[in-house]
């Protein structure tokens, strides 16, 4: 298939890339700042993007920011939490209608160069906190992507049944550089060790019995 895909230079993203590619797809690649707390991922991308030789435009809507307040991503007065994804002050790292955005961007995209598919990598592990990283919400999307235009695009979302553990075994199996990817919500030169994101990609590796060459602050 002809695949745009939703790529921000983070673990799972990156695993999923690395999948579209063994499946032999034509892909383009779509990362999209919107003013978040920094821009870590988006140079992650870039990087990978370069290596594989693969066209990826960088959208760039800093100014939306105010309009998804609410978020320690966009709202600077908000700290970043720390702890496991299960705690309830995890909610804080939800940004309004996020993928929805992204996914309407990408798929605007895909109908324009005529392109089969969109892929975004949300995971089973997100389900609790981020309801767009839900299995419905990303059947409801797929099914709107195939009616928002006279050209049909469908949604692909490969790991959306998976564990963060499992993307991990996948991404070993598939070699991916995983030193590469960036998870850390608070864009340090290392990974801080103690954000939700950190604490699940530490984990993640743990259950998966695979080494983590990440680089944290406090492991």
């Amino acid at each position: 298939m002809k695949v745009v895909h939703l790529f921000s230079g983070g673990l799972d993203s990156t695993v999923a890339l690395h999948q579209l590619i063994a499946e032999g797809h034509e892909l383009r690649l779509l990362a999209i700042d919107y003013g978040q707390r920094h821009r870590k991922e988006l140079d992650f991308a870039n990087s990978m993007a370069k290596e594989k030789a693969i066209e990826l435009k960088q959208l760039s809507f800093p100014s939306i920011r105010e309009l998804l307040s609410g978020s320690s991503q966009t709202s600077d007065e908000l700290g970043v939490p720390e702890g496991h994804y299960t705690s309830e002050n995890m909610k804080l790292t939800v940004v309004p209608n996020r993928n929805m955005i992204m996914l309407s961007i990408a798929i605007g995209w895909a109908v324009s160069l005529k392109f089969d598919a969109v892929c975004y990598a949300a995971h089973a592990g997100d389900h609790t906190i981020y309801p767009d990283c839900r299995p419905e919400f990303a059947h409801a999307v797929d099914q709107l992507a195939q009616i928002c235009d006279w050209h049909p695009v469908k949604l692909l979302r490969p790991f959306i049944e998976l564990s963060k553990s499992q993307i991990v075994r996948k991404g070993a199996e598939l070699e991916v550089p995983f030193e590469r990817t960036w998870s850390c919500y608070k864009g340090l030169d290392k990974h801080c060790g103690k954000c939700g994101t950190c604490v699940e990609r530490q984990e993640a590796f743990e259950i998966a019995r695979i080494v983590d060459p990440t680089s944290y602050e406090q492991p």
